[in-house]
């Protein structure tokens, strides 16, 4: 099978390799030249622009774009809308809203194009190997697009969600539990540390993730972070968000559903951006160990 990627940062590099190491045909394009050049050192096909993309691969074509959501993905959506041919394939991976992606699927429609918006989950480990994914698109091409989530995603880690826009409006409200399920870690963290007992962070992570109610990856990564940093004193407690939180908010409030936990975490994300505290190092320091997203250094 032949994939286009398009966007070679910290979760479309590792998409090209995760493809690579399942036998997957890759053709891989970037703005830099040093991000190709790594794509090619696993065996991608290296092209500098997107005519060079289209001709290395044989119609019709599967292309995934991977790029930041907004502008970006509209500017290079468009691109591909007029140089792709009818019943190739588009995929985007990113973390486009899901009416963008509505408005995308319309776009690549009026030209034969498939479009399909796929939420993508468990960060750059789950990118370089058994992702997790969830799909919107056509039904009737979908199976044409399915021996590649068979390769990248680990076992029951897809799911075709329905017509386009659909995959990326659940990886939203995914991201709104995401910020719920972090900030409950980092309020709990922050009432030890202001608590009467020393505790170590680190083995409080690592016994709360064997055999607890509250196991999981992101006890595991909190076990990470405090290893490397028991404090976490070497970064703010700022909580950057990419927007998905607030998109389920938003949408939420449309739909009259409640959600006071995930509202509330957005607004101490919000509230960290002023204030520093354990919480937001700890929830900083989550999204800086599953995704790569930045940390503010402490001065």
């Amino acid at each position: 099978m032949q994939i286009g990627m398009i966007g070679l940062g910290k979760m479309g590099l590792n998409l090209v390799k995760n493809m690579r190491d399942h036998g997957l045909t890759v053709a891989a394009n970037d703005l830099s030249a040093a991000a190709r050049a790594e794509a090619a050192a696993v065996g991608a096909c290296d092209c500098a622009d997107l005519p060079a993309l289209k001709a290395a691969l044989v119609a019709p074509r599967t292309i995934w774009v991977m790029v930041p959501a907004g502008g970006p993905t509209d500017q290079t959506l468009a691109a591909l809308a007029d140089l792709l041919d009818p019943d190739d394939i588009v995929i985007d991976g990113g973390n486009s809203f899901y009416q963008d992606s509505q408005r995308h699927a319309a776009l690549m429609a009026d030209r034969g194009i498939h479009f399909f918006d796929v939420g993508t989950s468990g960060g750059m480990s789950g990118a370089r190997r058994d992702g997790n994914f969830m799909i919107g698109g056509e039904a009737t091409v979908f199976a044409r697009i399915a021996p590649l989530f068979d390769a990248i995603a680990q076992p029951d880690g897809y799911l075709y969600t329905g017509e386009a826009g659909s995959g990326h409006y659940l990886k939203m409200v995914h991201n709104g539990i995401e910020y719920g399920m972090m900030q409950a870690m980092g309020e709990g963290f922050e009432v030890l540390a202001k608590g009467p007992f020393d505790y170590d962070n680190a083995a409080v992570a690592k016994v709360w993730n064997h055999g607890s109610v509250i196991r999981g990856w992101l006890m595991a990564l909190a076990q990470d972070a405090f290893s490397a940093d028991p404090q976490l004193a070497t970064l703010k407690g700022v909580m950057h968000s990419s927007g998905e939180g607030a998109w389920t908010v938003e949408e939420a409030l449309r739909l009259h559903v409640p959600t006071p936990v995930i509202s509330g975490a957005l607004m101490m994300r919000y509230r960290s951006e002023v204030d520093d505290t354990m919480t937001g190092k700890v929830v900083a320091a989550l999204r800086n160990q599953f995704g790569g997203h930045a940390v503010d250094p402490q001065d």
